[in-house]
């Protein structure tokens, strides 16, 4: 890595229904390759942490914080299936290690999002404030 400022970025998992085709011997060796992928990141320092995630949503809305638990909800290629937390130098770094998902060959999309040192809109409104005061 080198000496300037890394950058947090997520990388979001998108599709639950890769294995669809797949015989268990296959499924397994998508995972294995996976895990195998996750460890070698992690060791070099490049990802923090990832997770899968359960299938079970529950999607909390409005005003009154509605929860719904019965959809309508994304098909199953666009629900995020987990994620990883990477710690590198550039969006092309993180990039990079989107390309090399196991996933990629069985339908798996990886959106690769930098993570902002505060809420844009905070950001925003800062400036406005700024902008305000001094005019």
């Amino acid at each position: 890595m080198s000496a300037q400022a890394q950058k947090g970025f997520m990388l979001i998992f998108r599709g639950t229904n890769w294995h669809e085709g797949l015989s268990p011997e296959q499924m397994q060796q998508v995972m294995d390759q996976w895990m195998a992928w996750f460890s070698r990141l992690k060791d070099e320092g490049k990802v923090l942490t990832g997770s899968p995630l359960e299938s079970e949503i529950r999607v909390v809305s409005g005003k009154s914080g509605r929860v719904t638990s019965d959809g309508p909800f994304a098909e199953a290629k666009e629900m995020i299936g987990g994620y990883f937390l990477a710690k590198v130098d550039s969006f092309d770094d993180a990039v990079a290690i989107a390309r090399q998902c196991p996933g990629l060959p069985h339908g798996i999309q990886v959106e690769v999002r930098q993570m902002a040192n505060e809420c844009p809109m905070a950001a925003e409104l800062r400036q406005e404030q700024h902008a305000t005061a001094v005019a």
